[in-house]
């Protein structure tokens, strides 16, 4: 919903202390982890619908975020459903990778725990603070009105991991012993696992060119789409030599819950 007030703006054009402290970063924060506390709250219709774009035209996601701003005066997300979703989404593929590598149930637990609180959490945090510092420090435009909020790094980072969540953590499970089996060492195989590989982290690298691209007062954003050239490399040599990208994250998996 619409607010349906507006801040009220003091003659001399700074917003009232109230209106001031309820845009404070403290103050969005609180209310973002309030809401995730009451699920009747999330709008989470919103947030499939967003799941959907990102794969089809994540253009779009991006323009309800500058809507949000025009709106609400801020950048990133105040509805957690996103977050609860894709949360949903990695413990059960998470658990599908256990059943697929034939894990104990106290291995796949050991496995999820690994997955959501060092992959999601602690991976998430770690790039969401480094896009923060290197956008508001290296392409920020001068004069300088605006900082990239780190609520909305973490956005990002959270829109461009979910295509590759789905493609290597949920596709890909129908795959590995199954079809053309692409933990094998077969040509098809890695071929078609690296493939699912490339794809995935495309996803990745174009979502987030195109969430700090949305950003008006950034500047050179293209630089984000340079790790494309590196990508395409390393896809061409796993391909004439052998490497099996699928095999190695299995092998990954089952050797960190041992």
């Amino acid at each position: 919903m619409l607010p349906t007030s507006s801040p009220q703006i003091h003659h001399n054009g700074s917003l009232s202390a109230r209106d001031a402290a309820r845009h404070t970063a403290g103050a969005k924060r609180y209310k973002y982890l309030r809401r995730l506390l009451h699920f009747r709250q999330m709008d989470f219709e919103f947030a499939i619908w967003q799941m959907l774009y990102l794969f089809t035209s994540p253009q779009k996601v991006y323009r309800n975020f500058q809507y949000r701003k025009q709106t609400k005066d801020q950048w990133a997300r105040d509805d957690p459903a996103f977050l609860v979703l894709l949360s949903i989404w990695l413990c059960v593929s998470t658990v599908g990778f256990g059943l697929v590598l034939e894990m104990g149930f106290v291995e796949t637990l050991k496995l999820l725990l690994w997955v959501v609180f060092i992959d999601c959490v602690g991976v998430g945090l770690l790039i969401s603070t480094l896009m923060w510092v290197v956008t508001n420090k290296y392409l920020m435009k001068h004069p300088r009105d605006y900082d990239v909020e780190w609520g909305y790094a973490f956005d990002v980072h959270l829109n461009a991991f979910y295509p590759l969540l789905v493609i290597l953590h949920f596709l890909q499970l129908f795959f590995i012993n199954h079809v053309v089996v692409i933990s094998s060492d077969w040509f098809l195989g890695y071929f078609v696992g690296n493939t699912l590989w490339l794809i995935a982290i495309s996803y990745y690298i174009y979502i987030t060119f195109l969430g700090y691209n949305a950003l008006p007062f950034l500047k050179n954003t293209a630089v984000l789409l340079y790790p494309f050239a590196l990508l395409g490399l390393l896809y061409v040599l796993s391909i004439s030599l052998g490497w099996n990208f699928t095999k190695g994250l299995c092998w990954f998996y089952k050797h960190r819950v041992q």
